[in-house]
């Protein structure tokens, strides 16, 4: 069982016999709670799965877009924050606050690799070298100590080999396209390092007092990016405007902000798995909103990727029975 199965496991368990909470046994509030977390996750792809889309639809700097979609939703937790959090962002721990900043810091890192990866390699490549953040989750559990079961290996490696099957990966000798293809690999590094500190802090903090110290260092840093490159961070119509509205609701705050909800549940293994399912989603809505045809592997690549996301789920629920 990993440490935020555990976790979520005291927190529902008052001792060793059956315990109960509101009435219910507690085998059935833990099922509850899991399908909830499930129906939850399945939310918050479908919200990152609108993130590409809108960013290729929004004439402004990719950077500029990921600042903007952090700092906007600070703004909107904010009141959420200082009225019904204030006690616990006052008595938040060292240990919970450093790492809060630090995934906020590797998030930036994950948008500060990516987005410019795009420009320098293909969207295929570097969409599929990404979206191998599951199997460094699982590694990095693996050096921690933890035991992933064989199940969960091969559902991470069926879902990347779902993913591969859409985007496809076409390897270049050409230097520029070589650099793109690793700030494209070391994106799905940081964004694995992202899943696990959140999994770390959800254990003692909520939601909202994460992202608000994670999202808030995130758009600082993204700031700090910015102005160091030069690019621009205004001056554009209101469509635009919009459409960043639209980013930050539905990738970072419903996206982003569930995963956050749900990885002390579910484990980060079962989260960063779901995420591959962005790819597919991504081209669909695409395919919906922009016109853009599918392409025939489209179809195909959805069904491996959530076979592959079934046997992880299963390997990590017999994992916590």
């Amino acid at each position: 069982m990993t440490a935020p199965q555990r976790t979520a496991a005291a927190g529902t368990s008052g001792g060793a016999g059956p315990a109960r909470q509101g009435g219910q046994p507690h085998g059935q509030t833990a099922t509850a709670g899991r399908s909830l977390d499930l129906v939850l996750l399945a939310i918050a792809v479908s919200g990152v799965s609108l993130s590409a889309p809108l960013i290729a639809s929004t004439a402004a700097p990719a950077l500029a877009i990921a600042f903007w979609r952090n700092a906007m939703a600070v703004g909107v937790l904010t009141p959420v924050a200082l009225w019904r959090h204030r006690s616990e962002l006052r008595s938040i721990g060292r240990r919970a606050l450093a790492m809060s900043v630090l995934a906020g810091l590797v998030l930036a890192l994950h948008f500060g690799l990516w987005l410019p990866s795009l420009n320098m390699t293909s969207v295929a490549t570097s969409t599929a070298l990404v979206t191998t953040t599951p199997i460094w989750t699982t590694l990095i559990l693996r050096a921690r100590g933890h035991r992933p079961p064989g199940m969960v290996w091969a559902g991470t490696a069926l879902a990347v080999v779902g993913v591969v099957l859409l985007t496809g990966i076409d390897l270049s000798t050409d230097t520029r396209a070589l650099a793109g293809d690793a700030l494209a690999l070391g994106a799905g590094m940081a964004a694995a390092g992202y899943v696990l500190l959140g999994a770390e802090v959800r254990r003692t903090a909520s939601t909202t007092a994460y992202t608000y110290v994670c999202y808030g260092t995130t758009a600082v840093a993204l700031l700090a990016v910015c102005l160091v490159s030069g690019s621009a961070l205004g001056g554009w119509d209101g469509r635009t405007w919009l459409k960043i509205a639209a980013l930050t609701v539905a990738a970072q705050l419903l996206g982003h902000s569930l995963i956050n909800r749900v990885v002390r549940g579910l484990g980060p293994s079962t989260t960063s798995t779901a995420i591959l399912l962005e790819t597919p989603g991504a081209a669909l809505v695409a395919a919906v909103w922009l016109g853009q045809r599918p392409p025939v592997a489209a179809y195909p690549a959805l069904a491996v990727i959530l076979a592959g996301l079934a046997l992880v789920v299963l390997a990590d629920r017999r994992k916590a029975s």
